[in-house]
């Protein structure tokens, strides 16, 4: 972000609250961005919008008591000054044409990276960034050129990953090294993301074999040594 602009304040919509958490938790890597609250209905996002003045809303399409399109709507309906990212697993051309006409200002759909929402978010950023620094009484053609081409920067692309493996869940334990104050099991890690121990430890691997995470094996005390798993990669 541009020094002396405030951070972006982000409301999370997402009707699952680990999926909410993890996508909260990928704003918050994000420097300049700030998670201003998670709500997982229609209904609470419109509460919390009432008394939260927020910069950017990302919204899930599938919630239990209206359709994220129709909430998109009525929040242009209100009046509510704040961009809209849909975050969702509805792929379908007429939703995602809809989104658009309704006024989303990008599309992200489930399962994603870090990488490829922070592309999103970077977008937004300097579209903030370009419409602060653009004349008040009016923008030149450049200007303008600018300001679309910030809104419809293109995304960092996603990592590729074998087949049959899920990018959210090699996001999810990669998110658990990396913040970990020390290194972890493959068991550890199955605790702390409610996966098996097996799954925990084929992912692990990958991270491995990515340069992201370091394995070392620990001797000593009764049982089999045991591999433990530190964050090797960039502080994102």
């Amino acid at each position: 972000m541009t020094a002396g602009m405030e951070p972006v304040e982000v409301l999370v919509v997402d009707d699952d609250p680990a999926v909410a958490r993890i996508n909260a938790a990928y704003v918050t890597k994000v420097p300049g961005f700030r998670v201003a609250g998670t709500v997982h209905s229609g209904a609470d996002a419109l509460a919390f919008l009432r008394d939260h003045a927020v910069d950017l809303v990302l919204l899930d399409h599938y919630l239990p008591d209206l359709p994220g399109l129709a909430l998109l709507k009525r929040l242009h309906t209100l009046g509510v000054d704040a961009e809209v990212i849909m975050v969702t697993a509805a792929r379908d051309t007429a939703t995602v044409r809809a989104a658009q006409r309704h006024g989303a200002l990008q599309y992200v759909v489930k399962p994603f990276t870090f990488a490829h929402l922070r592309g999103k978010l970077d977008g937004y950023a300097a579209l903030r960034r370009t419409l602060a620094a653009a004349p008040e009484a009016g923008a030149t053609q450049e200007t303008v050129d600018r300001i679309f081409g910030a809104a419809t920067a293109p995304a960092a692309q996603p990592e590729s990953l074998p087949k049959g493996h899920s990018v959210l869940t090699a996001d999810l334990v990669r998110e658990v090294v990396h913040t970990a104050r020390t290194s972890l099991s493959a068991q550890q890690v199955a605790v702390r993301t409610g996966l098996s121990r097996q799954t925990a430890q084929r992912y692990l691997k990958l991270l491995e074999h990515a340069g992201l995470v370091r394995r070392r094996l620990r001797h000593g005390g009764t049982g089999r040594p045991v591999h433990l798993y530190r964050w090797n990669g960039p502080d994102e």
